[in-house]
């Protein structure tokens, strides 16, 4: 009895927010398709762990994902992000993926470099694969934008962040995971064990594996937390290897997993209850 009356208040509940949603009426395709989508936030979180060198106590790390160029976002909404983010003043940058949302298609490809090169990290700017970055034969040219605008993109492949004092870190870059091959063997080939390690993978889904291979850190994009969320029904859709993890932080283990909302939309040029983010990483040691 019990469970037909709590499906019974679920179900209440669904088809409450939907009519919710449906009342709303054009103040609410607005707010979805004018308004959220442009409340950039900046969100804000210390990371810390024993492995972590006391050397690299506040080390600022920025990431932005998804911005999907082309699909309702354009360059003046890119040019004002990354003021945003230059303005936070990091230590190194990563991007997860998904620049343009149709590469072989999208008309200003040459605008976006001066843009990302204007980026300043005196560590570093890295980038990874997404699968839009993949998608409409946009390998080469992602990977032409994004060297040219000094960011180094980690394609199965890591880059030790050493200072002065010869403390590390280690970043490692997948390849995307629907339309690429990542390759977690490669990636972290030769890095000792006992290195604080952050691995970027454009895929959140892919963290049951990273969990295998002694990583403390993972941080992806992908999901835009579902882009459109209905109140006590969740994310509307998710693509796959984002069904599992969708927003925020996840403990798996010993392995600490961040999903970043990004900052474009995609197939549908709505934000509902999922506002773009971009997120800031502070490392802290425990020793």
């Amino acid at each position: 009895m019990p469970k037909k009356v709590s499906r019974r208040i679920f179900l209440r509940k669904v088809i409450g927010s939907l009519l919710t949603l449906v009342g709303t009426g054009y103040g609410g395709y607005f707010y979805a398709h004018q308004i959220e989508p442009r409340l950039l936030k900046v969100n804000s979180y210390t990371i810390k762990h024993n492995d972590i060198p006391k050397s690299f106590n506040g080390f600022k790390i920025v990431q932005f994902s998804d911005t999907h160029l082309g699909f309702q976002y354009d360059l003046v909404q890119f040019k004002k992000m990354l003021r945003v983010i230059k303005k936070l003043e990091p230590d190194v940058i990563f991007f997860t993926g998904d620049l343009m949302d149709a590469p072989n298609q999208y008309s200003h490809q040459e605008e976006i470099i001066p843009l990302l090169k204007d980026l300043e990290a005196p560590f570093g700017k890295f980038a990874i694969y997404g699968n839009h970055d993949h998608g409409g034969y946009g390998s080469n040219i992602y990977k032409n934008i994004m060297e040219l605008s000094n960011f180094q993109i980690l394609l199965n492949k890591s880059f030790e962040i050493k200072l002065l004092d010869q403390n590390s870190i280690y970043i490692i870059g997948l390849d995307d995971a629907m339309l690429g091959n990542p390759n977690f063997d490669m990636a972290l080939h030769n890095i000792p064990d006992d290195q604080f390690k952050i691995l970027l993978s454009h895929a959140p889904d892919l963290a049951d594996q990273t969990v295998e291979y002694g990583v403390q850190l993972q941080l992806s994009g992908h999901s835009h937390g579902g882009q459109i969320q209905i109140p006590f029904v969740g994310a509307l859709i998710t693509p796959p290897y984002a069904r599992k993890y969708r927003e925020g932080f996840y403990n798996i283990n010993h392995l600490k997993l961040y999903v970043n909302r990004g900052i474009g939309t995609t197939r549908l040029p709505f934000r509902f209850m999922s506002k773009p983010e971009i997120a800031v990483f502070t490392l802290q040691s425990l020793k």
